[in-house]
This record gives C-alpha cells, structure tokens and sequence, in this order.
C-alpha cells in the first residue's frame, strides 16, 4: 500500500460508530474526513454526525471536510441531489458543533469521464457522449491534486477555519472536454446534451441522482471561474484535463474501441 510504503499509520476506523473513530483519531493533529453516499441521505448523513462528533469529542484543532452546496434548498425545491444534500447537512451540523473546520466543495472528477457514461458511435464515425449539462461549462479537477490543496489549506488554518473553498481545475464547457479528448486520442469525439429523463434511461447505477447533479450545476452554478482561479493559488501544481486525457489515452482509446463491435452489429441488421 502506497501510504504504508510512504511511512504513513495505517488506523481502520468505521463512521458507523463513533467510538470506534475516536480510537482512530487518537494523537491526530487533524482529520480531512470525506463521506460517500450510498443510498440515502439519511445514511450518509448519520455516518458524517458520527465523524464530526468524534473530531469534536477528540479535541483536533484542525479539520476539513468535504461537502456540497444544499441543492434543494439553492433551488427552491426544484431539483434535489441526495449525494450533495446529504454532504450540505453534515456542514450544517458542523457548524452547528462550533467544529474547527474548513470545508471543500469538490468539482467533477476528470476520472468520472471513463466509467459514468456510455459512449456511442454516430452513423459519420464521431465517437459521442452525453449528460445534461447543455453548454454550461462544468468545472473539473483530477481526484489526485485535490490532497495537494488540502495539504496548502491545514497548514493555513487560520484563514480557513469557517470558510468554504470551491475546488475546480478546469471550467470548460463539455464540448471543449470532448475536443481534448479528441486532440489527445486522434480521434473524432463530441459532446451531445441528453435530457434528465433520457439520461435516467440509459439504465447506469444511480443514473436519477447523477442526472439531477448535471441539472443543478447547469442552472444553478452556471460558472465556478472564482473557484479556479483560487485552487490554483492554493496548489500552482494543478494540473489540467489535457494533463489527465494524455496520462489516460490507452483507457480511453479502449473505451472507444469496445463500443464498435456492437454498435456495427446493429448497423448490419
């Protein structure tokens, strides 16, 4: 393991009891605590109290955590993603606790670009993706920088404690990511918008709750330029999507390539 190798303490904790974080929290100077959702708010919810009681129970001085803006709430009851309200109350009940923290509210991952979506073939030979973000730009960052900026922040916890940092890399519209990708593959890719519901449909786990993301970002964050501009003063190594999509053109020229048996197989009949 890279962070046993590394020299790092390797401590196992569980979110689902508190006590059993407190153990692992012993000696620690500060936590960055992350919660994934896994099917309800609720339950995410529960295990993010469970981490804020312990950081709060331990005396840490420093903490981060990473959360998300309340859509429900930010858009008047019209759109709801549970995997950003679940993350919108643990901050909320941070807050509430007084716990000395900073949070984050981390963009899409340049990652997500090879396991979220289906890619599919047009009758001119464009390899084509889709969500529902319309041509409203989508801020990006590569999962492995965001440790970098995390790192910048607890050694300046003074000017962070209470505060919110949004972390972006990129902020292109998904036509811009299709034409990086079609630059570093050789390979002709477009972006095409897919509706809420025709998105639903396309039959991906959690596909209700990634379209409803798309949705909200689009109508409600319609830029998140500030929050590039900062990451990158946090974390002048930030790298970008064409920084990724280069480290990445195997994966994603294998992507491309699995698509073509079946979609010609169709074309035959």
């Amino acid at each position: 393991m890279a962070l046993r190798a590394s020299g790092a303490e390797i401590v196992q904790g569980d979110l689902e009891n508190t006590g059993s974080m407190l153990a692992a929290l012993h000696d620690c100077d500060a936590v960055f605590g992350v919660t994934t959702f896994e099917g309800s708010v609720e339950a995410e919810y529960q295990r993010g109290r469970n981490l804020v009681d312990a950081i709060a129970q331990s005396g840490i001085g420093s903490a981060i955590l990473s959360t998300q803006p309340h859509s429900t709430l930010l858009s008047g009851g019209r759109v709801c993603v549970p995997q950003f309200d679940a993350k919108a109350k643990i901050e909320e009940y941070a807050r509430s606790r007084d716990l000395p923290a900073a949070f984050i509210h981390v963009s899409f991952y340049y990652e997500n670009f090879l396991r979220q979506f289906p890619w599919q073939m047009r009758r001119d030979g464009r390899y084509a993706f889709g969500f529902p973000q319309g041509s409203t730009p989508l801020a990006t960052v590569w999962a492995e920088d965001i440790g970098g900026i995390v790192v910048r922040m607890l050694t300046e916890m003074y000017w962070h404690k209470g505060k919110v940092i949004g972390i972006a890399a990129e902020d292109l519209r998904p036509d811009q990511y299709a034409e990086i990708m079609s630059e570093v593959t050789g390979k002709p890719i477009a972006y095409e918008y897919i509706s809420c519901e025709a998105f639903e449909n396309l039959g991906l786990p959690r596909a209700r709750e990634i379209a409803a993301m798309f949705d909200f970002n689009r109508v409600y964050i319609p830029n998140r330029k500030a929050d590039v501009t900062r990451s990158h003063e946090l974390y002048p190594k930030l790298r970008g999507f064409a920084d990724w999509a280069k480290t990445q053109r195997e994966s994603l020229l294998r992507s491309l390539q699995q698509i073509q048996p079946a979609v010609r197989a169709r074309a035959a009949h």
